[in-house]
């Protein structure tokens, strides 16, 4: 039985409301079923009047027996107006609430979930009425959580926002992904690119290594993406660190991060290093040939044992990554000269993919520069076309920027004509005069006096651009200002 204080208290919260009717034997009973609920459990009453939910009990037949203070703040309802009444005659009168779920947790003998009216106070509130068994199978007590719809709508609302704010986030890591990777594709059409389009069908689906190697411009960067987006991780980090345009003092921290304090002006909060952030994903060790001998020699132990230490710390960070390096320099002579290890090189080294310079697949040059031309001619609404012996024009040049410098070539050619067509006269107009110097005019119809007009025309356009102005331009290259009017308007006609 409960203890005589408790019994004072409960009768207290109820007396009026029992006594006024003469139901003194019910209030007894009451009691005595309180008293069942909780001759060991002296801590029932405290624990329910701290939950943060509404609690309503009632025993199995409906009869309400407790209701905690959470449950009176959500409903308005207090102690003395419901508890000993049973729940479909509280229904029934129709001024405190309707829509219970006890009635139906006695006849399912199951959990149910509904929404109730609190008629007193206007609103609707969620209610859980779960049975409880006693051993015999039938139902002792029904407890009934209740909870305000405001409080989960401001749970659901910060559910949507976490939910959009992910949903943001991985939009935003898919398109730095894509950014990462660059729209531009890697075209080809000699046998060499063709054979390096095969290694990179066989080989990107695993996670080897690979080597690139290749003078600048030649597409090493597009290989690398290439690479990854025809692997598994192709939805996992991919992260280019490019080894030259980071000081040698600053690149192992870059690559392995650090943690708080490290060293003097490191972040408070440390630092994730490359390694760390490709994680899971991809690493392209962009201009390998680049990187410092003892930096090197950390890079191998971090290939062989896949893990590392940040500096400064003491935990280690475990690593399943492909690495892919990219490098401008002959390796073997750097290993000769002992400005690259050899054991870092043979670890790199096991797929090998080597770019071809443009001047060696020139047979790639028109296919490339009509592909370029049709890019840049959408890019800036133009119709402009490479004539036949602007394209002979164009396969006769050494490129040693490679193809990015043929692109880099064909979009100014696109921007800056005037006319319908790409020209040997334009392309050689736009060359610099040491390009010039070095192209290699072998067209039987092309006489010296053709190649003076030629290059004194891309001096006059070339001091126009430093000057700005004809009197100026006259001026520095010794000359009238009408000889240099009448000069640009015969070649402007002649180099259209």
């Amino acid at each position: 039985m409960l203890k005589d204080v408790d019994q004072k208290r409960i009768r207290e919260q109820i007396d009026a409301l029992l006594l006024s009717d003469g139901r003194e034997k019910e209030l007894d009973a009451l009691i005595e079923t309180l008293g069942r609920l909780r001759p060991d459990y002296v801590d029932f009453e405290e624990v329910c009047q701290n939950l943060y939910d509404g609690i309503h009990i009632t025993d199995g037949e409906g009869k309400i027996l407790f209701i905690n203070k959470a449950y009176t703040r959500t409903t308005g309802i207090f102690p003395e107006e419901i508890i000993g009444k049973k729940v479909p005659d509280i229904e029934l009168e129709g001024c405190l609430y309707k829509g219970s779920v006890t009635g139906a947790v006695l006849e399912k003998k199951e959990r149910v979930n509904s929404v109730a009216r609190i008629i007193k106070v206007n609103k609707d509130v969620l209610v859980t009425g779960t049975p409880v068994f006693d051993k015999q199978g039938k139902i002792k007590l029904v407890v009934t959580n209740t909870r305000d719809f405001p409080e989960l709508k401001e749970l659901e609302h910060r559910l949507i926002v976490l939910s959009e704010e992910r949903n943001k986030k991985n939009e935003e890591l898919a398109y730095m992904r894509q950014q990462q990777t660059g729209r531009k594709q890697l075209l080809y059409f000699s046998d060499a690119m063709k054979s390096v389009m095969e290694t990179i069908k066989t080989v990107a689906e695993t996670d080897v290594t690979v080597l690139i190697t290749g003078e600048t411009g030649t597409g090493k960067e597009l290989v690398a993406n290439e690479l990854y987006q025809n692997s598994n991780r192709k939805d996992k980090p991919f992260i280019k660190v490019n080894c030259a345009a980071i000081p040698a003092e600053l690149l192992e921290s870059e690559l392995f991060g650090y943690e708080a304090g490290a060293f003097t002006g490191a972040k408070r909060n440390g630092k994730v290093g490359m390694f760390e952030l490709a994680n899971t994903g991809v690493i392209l060790l962009d201009e390998i040939g680049d990187m410092s001998l003892p930096l090197q020699a950390k890079l191998l132990r971090v290939l062989q044992q896949k893990e590392f230490i940040r500096i400064g710390g003491n935990n280690t960070v475990s690593l399943d990554i492909r690495v892919i390096a990219s490098t401008n320099k002959n390796l073997l002579e750097e290993i000769k000269n002992k400005r690259f290890r050899e054991d870092l090189y043979y670890r790199l080294n096991v797929v090998p993919i080597n770019l071809k310079p443009l001047r060696e697949r020139k047979e790639e040059i028109p296919y490339l520069a009509e592909k370029f031309c049709q890019k840049y001619n959408k890019k800036y609404n133009k119709e402009i076309l490479i004539s036949e012996e602007g394209m002979n024009a164009l396969k006769k040049y050494s490129w040693p920027g490679n193809v990015r410098e043929l692109e880099n070539m064909i979009e100014r050619l696109v921007v800056t004509s005037r006319g319908k067509n790409i020209t040997s006269h334009s392309i050689f107009v736009a060359l610099s005069p040491e390009a010039l110097s070095s192209y290699k005019e072998i067209e039987s119809s092309s006489t010296l006096k053709d190649m003076v007009r030629i290059y004194e025309h891309s001096i006059i356009i070339r001091t126009l651009k430093e000057e700005g102005s004809l009197r100026r331009t006259a001026k520095v290259l010794g000359v009238d200002h009408s000889t240099l009017v009448k000069k640009l308007q015969r070649y402007n006609q002649e180099f259209q």
